[in-house]
C-alpha cells in the first residue's frame, strides 16, 4: 500500500467516473484502474462496485477512504512542515445536532486558539449526518443525545460504524418559546397546554425515523407539526406563529438573544448529551479543549 494508491483511491471518490479521476490525476485510465484493483487486492477488500453505469463506493470502501484521507492529510502535514518549511494549518471540525451551547463552546475555542495557526469547522446538521462525519473523519467529534426511545438503535449504529459514545450531561425535558407566548410565564407545562400550539421540529431528510429525531417525544401524536431545517427558521417561527420546540433548558442568549425562555415541561422523561469519535483515535488538543469548553454547561443544567 502506497501513499500514490492512497491518493488514487481518493480522488476517485470524489470523481463522477473511472476517466474523470484519470483527468485530474494526469494518468491514464488504465493505469489507474491497474493501481486501484492492486491496492484491492492487497487489503482483501473491494473498495469500489463497477457497474454499467459507472463506479460507486462498497461500505467498506467509505471507511477505508476515511481512512486514506486523515493518513494522506497526516503525511501532507509533515511533508509541509519538514520538507517544504511551510507553516501550515492545524484543523478542527465538529458536527452537531442544533444545540446553541454547542455552538458557542465551539467559539469560546476557536477565541482561545485563534485562526491565525488553526482551520476551523463546525456543522449543524441531521441526526443522521453527524454520525457519518465523525465515522468519514469530516468531523472528529460529533454531539447528540440519547434516550431510552433511541439508545439501543444508535448504540447499534455506533458498534457497527466503529464509534463510542460519551456522556457529558444528563437533564429533564424543557420546552423553548418566546418570552411572548401565553404559556410563557409557567413555571411548568403539560403536553396537554401545548396542544393548540405548533411544535416545531428539525426535518431529518431522508433518515426521517423517529429514533433520528433531535426532540424527545418523537412518537407523540402532536395536533399540530411543523418541519423546519434551521434554528433561525425555528425562532422565527416560535415568534410568528406561538410555536415551541422541546430541548435541553440550556439557553445562550448571546447567540438567540433574550426573547426566548425555557420552561419544564411535566415529564419524567430524560435526555442525556454526549459525544461521538472514533474508537480507538486519539482526540487532538483542540478536540480535548472543545470537549472542556462544553463540559462548563454542566452546571447550567436546569433542576
Amino acid at each position: 500500500m502506497t501513499l500514490t494508491q492512497l491518493r488514487y483511491a481518493i480522488t476517485l471518490a470524489g470523481a463522477a467516473s473511472m476517466s474523470e479521476a484519470a483527468r485530474t490525476l494526469f494518468i491514464s485510465q488504465p493505469s489507474l484502474s491497474a493501481s486501484v484493483k492492486e491496492l484491492e487486492e492487497e487489503i482483501g477488500i473491494e473498495l469500489f462496485r463497477r457497474t454499467n453505469r459507472g463506479i460507486s463506493l462498497t461500505p467498506e470502501g467509505e471507511e477505508f477512504i476515511g481512512y486514506a484521507r486523515q493518513v494522506v492529510e497526516q503525511y501532507e502535514l509533515m511533508e509541509s512542515k519538514y520538507i517544504e518549511k511551510e507553516t501550515v494549518k492545524k484543523k478542527f471540525s465538529v458536527s452537531m445536532q442544533h444545540y446553541t451551547f454547542a455552538v458557542n463552546a465551539f467559539v469560546e475555542m476557536v477565541k482561545q486558539f485563534g485562526m491565525d495557526e488553526y482551520e476551523f469547522a463546525v456543522r449543524e446538521t441531521k441526526t443522521y449526518d453527524v454520525i457519518e462525519d465523525v465515522k468519514n473523519f469530516k468531523s472528529e467529534i460529533g454531539i447528540l443525545y440519547v434516550n431510552d426511545f433511541n439508545r439501543k438503535v444508535l448504540e447499534k449504529l455506533f458498534h457497527d460504524y466503529n464509534l463510542e459514545f460519551h456522556d457529558i450531561l444528563q437533564c429533564h425535558i424543557y420546552v423553548y418559546l418566546w418570552k411572548g407566548h401565553p404559556l410563557a410565564n409557567r413555571q411548568e407545562i403539560t403536553l396537554d397546554e401545548l396542544e393548540e400550539y405548533p411544535c416545531l421540529s428539525f426535518d431529518q431528510g431522508t433518515n426521517n425515523s423517529f429514533y433520528f429525531a433531535e426532540e424527545v417525544l418523537s412518537t407523540y401524536e402532536y395536533k399540530r407539526l411543523i418541519k423546519a431545517n434551521d434554528r433561525a427558521t425555528m425562532l422565527n417561527l416560535m415568534v410568528g406563529l406561538n410555536g415551541y420546540t422541546l430541548c435541553s433548558g440550556i439557553i445562550c442568549e448571546d447567540l438567540n438573544g433574550s426573547e426566548y425562555c425555557a420552561i419544564k415541561l411535566k415529564s419524567s422523561e430524560l435526555m442525556t448529551i454526549g459525544y461521538l469519535t472514533r474508537k480507538g483515535v486519539a482526540i487532538s488538543s483542540l478536540g480535548n479543549k472543545y470537549l472542556e469548553e462544553i463540559a462548563k454547561y454542566k452546571d447550567l443544567v436546569l433542576e
